[in-house]
């Protein structure tokens, strides 16, 4: 059976997006771990799947690279809301994902024309039974240095609905990401804090209303961009006043976003902009368990979006290489 999968990214963050209407259609584990190899035209960090909805404009899936499944993912999100708003003609839409429907629009490109797209953030929490985690009884933990994780990083414990643990560091960490990586593992193994694993972002301040985030992501490790873990960090980074503005540039080794942070007495409104850019078309033979790349199509889009890699690389060269 031959089928139609486009290559996407936001702020780097690569999937393959496929859209169907039968949600059991294909073994989604063993085709996602196929198409992530490095060694197929170069892999990607997952499978977005679109499906038919019944309470919004249509679903979305995330496979992860390792065959895990993700209650949400805030860059292919963006993507997602890019093909259904264009599909349905639309300049907004609301998306299924496995935790809520979340609101998505296009908007303003944030540079050189680059297809923009802003998607909702949401649910909010920071119980650790959310996440979960386990840690000394406690029910949060919110910029608090932590002995067993490190002497001199504060960290906060956040679901959004993705479990992300944000360090705010020293440029030493975001030069040398040994110590992140180090961490990471050992909490994305077993151990007693987080029996699901966890998303470890360490965040650099900039400017007052500017970060760099680093984040490895359970299922995929370092990756260039984690959409919900941006969010999370500029969330962090507004209640802790690292930045002192509600829309917060977030750049990170694959591009950068926009994320806007509202703080309400009874919670957070969260809105993640950024690129959603289709670099490529693939035709795909899938025969039971067997996969085969038949053709490929690139796209110009891919041409405009170095362009931020260029802005990215210019900001960050004193502490990112």
């Amino acid at each position: 059976m031959e089928r139609t999968f486009l290559k996407v990214h936001g702020s780097g963050n690569t999937f393959y997006l496929y859209n169907t209407s039968d949600e059991n259609e294909f073994n989604w584990v063993e085709l996602t771990k196929w198409l992530c190899q490095k060694d197929n035209h170069n892999g990607a960090d997952g499978l977005l799947l679109v499906l038919p909805s019944k309470s919004a404009d249509a679903k979305m899936r995330v496979i992860n690279a390792d065959g895990s499944e993700a209650s949400m993912c805030g860059n292919g999100l963006r993507c997602v809301a890019r093909f259904v708003c264009e599909n349905l003609d639309k300049e907004e839409a609301i998306i299924e994902t496995m935790k809520a429907n979340l609101k998505v629009r296009k908007e303003v490109s944030l540079l050189a024309e680059i297809p923009t797209y802003a998607v909702e953030i949401s649910p909010v929490s920071f119980s650790l039974t959310s996440l979960p985690m386990e840690y000394k009884q406690q029910t949060e933990i919110q910029h608090q240095i932590i002995p067993e994780f490190s002497a001199t990083v504060p960290y906060t414990a956040v679901s959004v609905p993705n479990p992300h643990l944000i360090g705010i560091v020293e440029q030493q960490d975001i030069q040398n990401n040994a110590h992140q990586q180090e961490l990471s593992q050992h909490l994305n193994g077993e151990n007693n804090f987080f029996k699901d694993g966890v998303n470890v972002s360490y965040v650099y301040p900039m400017k007052n209303d500017t970060i760099f985030v680093r984040t490895f992501e359970r299922g995929v490790g370092f990756t260039n961009a984690c959409g919900t873990a941006m969010t999370a960090s500029a969330l962090v980074s507004r209640l802790n006043n690292i930045v002192d503005t509600d829309v917060v540039t977030v750049f990170n080794p694959g591009g950068f976003v926009k994320c806007e942070v509202k703080i309400f007495v009874d919670g957070y409104k969260l809105t993640l902009i950024g690129n959603a850019t289709v670099t490529s078309s693939y035709v795909i033979d899938i025969m039971n368990n067997e996969f085969k790349f038949l053709s490929s199509q690139q796209t110009e889009e891919q041409k405009l979006y170095e362009k931020c890699l260029e802005l990215v690389k210019k900001e960050t060269a004193s502490f990112a290489s």
